[in-house]
């Protein structure tokens, strides 16, 4: 479809020139390309900006000095890494060799980036008159200056272009991209302000970026905040790196990507918050190589799927007072095998599960099954909150949320407050006076919920909304439906028995 460029921002018109690339590639290596392009562009305008700093002042000599630009967390860019030479090679047939040149740098000066930039721009996959149409259209973008970095111009397509990667690869791009909204739903109702937070499988660490974006907006400290995760898809991991690395977010993915189960690179470490949307329903974690695994408190769980032990994992990396969010196929709600159920009840009878959430269909790129949020709290009884032992909130959202496109629904700002004002009603941290609402949100005991055999299905508690009273009797309304029922049976047996007329007269008697 043709687009006057002109007319569009920045995030449409950089998708649209960087897709030009597309061409043979692989999906998730062009994403790589693209979105490498751009961080390389973001540090050496940061790098550029700190230089002309050090250059007016008493002791120039220091623009040379890496040391001066590490201590204000910008990356040192040699000579070979900075954008000017890449500029100024654009239209060069060697364009893919001076990029791959200047990534290696790069990484080589900077230990934070050892092993997580792409390095395949002189591929002959890649055409080089478009990759230096891109190089172009990113030179005229300003991405690291003090202008650039308070809009979150960076921030801003890089997110935009996941998005978009996420969109175009369906269930592959879910592996590394929770939608905007669901991230920030799980974000509002946690609230991390301070302390340490922990994703067991961080994608392109979008739930991250989201916490530091609720701190910004909260006039807290991004400092008070500490980022570690984990990631088993090397390619997912260096995404994350990155993503983290332009925003100046400090973190701890561990060394190189891992296996959380197998290999948990944060072993003994606890965390006071904990955002997670881990793979559903996976059925090959090796579960049989950990069933003498300590974090299986409540019981083992089976081989065949992962998400019991991934919610066993999250309640043993909290902290006593920790919290956490995350997000499971509905399956989790009410599964009735053995293991799965005896794991449910025994959290349920530890007070763990504070809330549930019930979201609407659409609204991951990875699947078009409905999910839920459930959200954990190790004590209902901290300072400054409601008591709420023996209490658990079911709210069910199947009817917020609007489409996006055909296949895609996102929540609105105001959907996002009315379920995480709703939770912090409950748990006595807002201002608002928490009241059951048939249809949408009710708290259950567990004597309730022992009795619904410790299903967890929110519509099983809030049952339906009222019908307002359209002021029809009763008598005059089922005449009336009765009346237009007659009237279309009317109608199907007209139907019926034309459909046996064109059947006959091609010698299809019925």
């Amino acid at each position: 479809m043709a687009t006057n460029t002109k007319e569009l921002n920045i995030e449409n018109k950089l998708w649209e020139t960087a897709n030009a690339l597309r061409g043979s590639m692989d999906a998730s290596e062009y994403r790589n390309v693209v979105l490498g392009l751009i961080f390389l562009k973001y540090v050496s305008d940061a790098f550029e900006a700190r230089r002309n700093e050090l250059l007016k002042t008493e002791f120039p000599e220091d623009a040379e000095d890496p040391d001066m630009y590490l201590s204000e967390n910008i990356f040192w860019v040699p000579k070979k890494a900075r954008w000017e030479l890449i500029k100024d090679s654009a239209k060069s047939p060697k364009i893919g060799e001076i990029i791959d040149n200047a990534m290696d740098a790069l990484e080589k000066n900077n230990d934070s980036l050892r092993g997580v930039l792409s390095k395949n721009y002189a591929s002959p996959d890649l055409d080089k008159t478009r990759l230096g149409e891109v190089v172009d259209l990113i030179s005229d973008i300003s991405l690291g200056n003090e202008k650039a970095k308070q809009s979150d111009v960076l921030g801003r397509v890089y997110e935009y272009f996941l998005n978009e990667f996420a969109s175009q690869e369906g269930k592959k791009g879910g592996e590394f991209y929770t939608p905007r909204s669901i991230v920030r739903i799980l974000v509002e109702m946690i609230e991390p302000y301070k302390g340490r937070i922990y994703d067991p499988c961080c994608g392109s660490g979008g739930m991250f970026v989201q916490s530091d974006k609720f701190v910004q907006e909260h006039q807290g400290k991004i400092n008070d905040l500490s980022v570690y995760g984990e990631e088993s898809n090397p390619t997912t991991w260096k995404l994350a790196k990155m993503n983290l690395a332009i925003r100046g977010i400090d973190n701890n993915l561990g060394p190189h990507q891992g296996d959380t189960f197998l290999n948990d690179l944060h072993k003994g470490e606890r965390f006071d918050f904990i955002l997670a949307n881990p793979p559903f329903n996976v059925k090959n974690w090796n579960g049989e190589k950990l069933r003498e695994d300590a974090r299986w408190k409540y019981g083992v769980p089976p081989t065949g799927n992962a998400n019991y032990a991934w919610i066993e994992h999250i309640i043993s990396k909290l902290a006593p007072n920790g919290k956490a969010g995350f997000v499971l196929a509905n399956g989790a709600l009410s599964t009735s095998t053995k293991d799965e159920y005896a794991i449910r009840k025994a959290i349920l009878e530890d007070d763990k599960i504070d809330a549930i959430v019930a979201l609407p269909d659409k609204m991951f790129y990875s699947t078009g099954i409905p999910v839920s949020l459930w959200f954990i709290d190790m004590d209902k009884a901290s300072q400054g909150e409601r008591v709420r032992k023996g209490e658990t909130l079911f709210i069910d959202a199947r009817n917020l949320g609007e489409m996006v496109d055909r296949t895609h629904r996102e929540f609105s700002k105001e959907d996002i407050a009315k379920v995480a004002d709703t939770y912090h009603a409950y748990r006595g941290t807002n201002k608002q006076k928490y009241e059951d609402v048939a249809g949408f949100c009710k708290i259950a005991s567990l004597d309730e919920i022992a009795k619904n055999d410790y299903v967890l299905t929110p519509g099983r508690y809030v049952g339906l909304a009222k019908q307002e009273d359209d002021g029809e009797p009763y008598e005059v309304k089922m005449a009336r439906l009765t009346g237009e029922l007659k009237k279309e049976f009317a109608e199907s047996d007209k139907l019926q028995s034309q459909i046996k007329d064109v059947l006959k007269e091609l010698g299809y008697e019925i």
